[in-house]
């Protein structure tokens, strides 16, 4: 169900026809990157934070993780992801296909700079095996992104 709301959503954009549904799984970023031929770092990774009464999701590049000094240091709190049911029903969407479009009433988007190297990125789509290609400023207006963040750094 959630790629239909999210086909739903994207079509306020224009975007409806662009979303790309694959045979093969995209639940994680180096399925997805193998699934849509790009390298991990162009997969848009949505992760899903409680920061004290406030749902937030941050979208960032496929090769990077949670800088737990700088999310610190910008949330004022240390960064505590959600459980897969707190995601379902906070955000909206199922782990594997969690994205930020339509998403629950008051989640708040966050993208990092770390997407900013690529021309286009690939976020999900709400489902496990779906995903659209997006330049890093339609992923931000199309997203509603607060603003955009520093708080990732990359992976070993």
């Amino acid at each position: 169900m959630s790629i239909e709301k999210v086909k739903e959503y994207l079509r306020q954009y224009n975007k409806d026809n662009e979303v790309i549904v694959l045979q093969e799984s995209t639940a994680t970023v180096d399925l997805a990157a193998k699934a849509l031929n790009v390298i991990p770092a162009r997969i848009a990774k949505t992760l899903s934070f409680k920061v004290n009464d406030q749902y937030i999701l941050v979208v960032a590049a496929g090769d990077t993780k949670i800088d737990n000094k700088k999310y610190k240091q910008y949330f004022g709190i240390k960064a505590k992801m959600l459980s897969p049911e707190e995601v379902i029903n906070q955000i909206g969407h199922k782990i594997g296909g969690v994205c930020p479009f339509a998403v629950n009433q008051n989640v708040k988007v966050y993208c990092d700079i770390s997407l900013q190297r690529f021309s286009s990125v690939f976020p999900a789509c709400g489902s496990a095996n779906s995903a659209i290609e997006l330049s890093c400023d339609q992923l931000f207006s199309i997203s509603k992104a607060v603003e955009w963040i520093d708080i990732c750094k990359f992976s070993e």
